[in-house]
């Protein structure tokens, strides 16, 4: 197995989330993470979380940042580095009038701050905008990914036409409605169509790699359910173009290969529930390690596409498995086996949602195997996929 160690210790939570965000810095020595006192509850108004970074070249010495009122368990409050910068990162917050969200730039080495009129989910390729959905709506519809402190003001509406996918320029202007809830939901129904009082929401956004469309989760769930349905979407950031790439019900996680081909976990009449390759505004798609990546997981692509990065949810024994797949040969390389305490599901599991560094050589993942409550996790791969390749 390769090296691992613990990059975060005591008595407090740390964690990053996601595994879709940048949580390195270019120069792969500082990493992001939350801190938090809590653990086993969904998160109160009330409960702040502070923001930093763990030098990694300094005996892991954690930097403070800041703080948050707008965060989840499972992606904290969307802190990342701003594409392109050595210095700057974004982080969600509550506005002061606990009225909606808003967006905290800060850079690390000035400390300048400044803050941002509205919330964001994921950034354009050369951060030049924002893409958010409406996260007190997903703290009604999706526990777990929302924020609390704030009712949606739609909480009874099926499909609002006020709301949606929001874009922000990162200049400073006020978001822009993008796509409603009505649009999308208007937008080549299933054939069963929509019964009365059906509630739509919105998740997981992410812009291509050239930063010209963009990728979301169209759920919903009729009344009287338990579970909720979903289909996969792509549209032009501006919002046109709208494509249903995945109509089958249960597209899961998902990242973009390349600027037309996804990688996700989903339903489809080929193989069952595996991974696919889609191709964007066709009905291409390409099964992929169907012996080998058997389980839903959270999926990337190491630096040049060569090696797919995914985990697993606990098994059986409650073990956690991060692994790397290599696309030429088919073959599974693990990199740990993580137990994860029965405390830690639901709501507040605690997914190991592995993170590559810039170089390809590092991953750090989020656990609570090792006793002391969440933390983060170093994994140098260096010995799988080689050195860093020259910059």
């Amino acid at each position: 197995m390769p090296p691992v160690r613990a990059i975060t210790r005591g008595t407090r939570q740390h964690w990053f989330g996601y595994y879709d965000k940048l949580q390195l810095a270019p120069t792969c020595r500082l990493a992001l993470g939350m801190q938090v006192a809590c653990e086993h509850r969904s998160p109160r108004p009330n409960d702040a979380i502070r923001v930093g970074m763990v030098d990694l070249a300094r005996g892991d010495r954690w930097t403070d940042l800041g703080s948050s009122h707008a965060w989840n368990w499972q992606q904290g409050c969307m802190l990342q580095w701003l594409p392109g910068s050595r210095t700057e990162v974004i982080w969600n917050d509550r506005s002061r009038s606990n009225d909606g969200f808003v967006a905290h730039l800060r850079d690390v080495r000035s400390g300048r701050r400044r803050t941002l009129p509205g919330p964001v989910y994921c950034l354009a390729p050369d951060a030049r905008f924002a893409l958010a959905c409406d996260f007190s709506r997903l703290n009604d519809t999706r526990p777990g990914y929302g924020y609390a402190g704030v009712p949606d003001p739609n909480r009874d509406l099926a499909a609002p036409s006020n709301a949606g996918i929001w874009r922000m320029p990162m200049t400073g202007r006020p978001p822009e409605l993008l796509l409603s809830f009505a649009e999308v939901a208007a937008f080549q129904p299933p054939k069963a169509g929509w019964v009365p009082g059906t509630k739509h929401w919105f998740n997981h956004l992410l812009c291509a790699p050239d930063g010209k469309r963009f990728v979301f989760l169209h759920r919903w769930r009729r009344p009287g359910a338990k579970g909720f349905e979903t289909r996969m979407l792509t549209a032009t950031v501006e919002g046109g173009d709208m494509f249903v790439l995945d109509p089958h019900g249960k597209t899961s996680h998902f990242i973009w290969r390349d600027p037309s081909t996804i990688l996700a976990w989903a339903h489809h009449p080929s193989h069952g529930e595996k991974f696919y390759l889609y191709e964007d505004r066709t009905d291409r798609v390409q099964v992929i390690g169907p012996e080998v990546m058997t389980v839903n997981g959270h999926c990337t692509y190491l630096p040049g596409n060569a090696w797919i990065l995914n985990d697993t949810y606990p098994d059986q024994d409650r073990l956690q498995h991060p692994y790397l797949f290599r696309v030429a040969t088919g073959q599974r390389v693990p990199l740990g086996h993580f137990r994860s305490p029965a405390e830690y599901s639901g709501e507040w599991r605690c997914d190991n949602h592995p993170r590559f560094s810039p170089d390809g050589t590092k991953v750090i993942i989020d656990s609570p195997h090792g006793g002391g409550g969440r933390q983060m996790y170093l994994i140098d791969i260096s010995g799988i996929v080689g050195p860093a390749a020259p910059t």
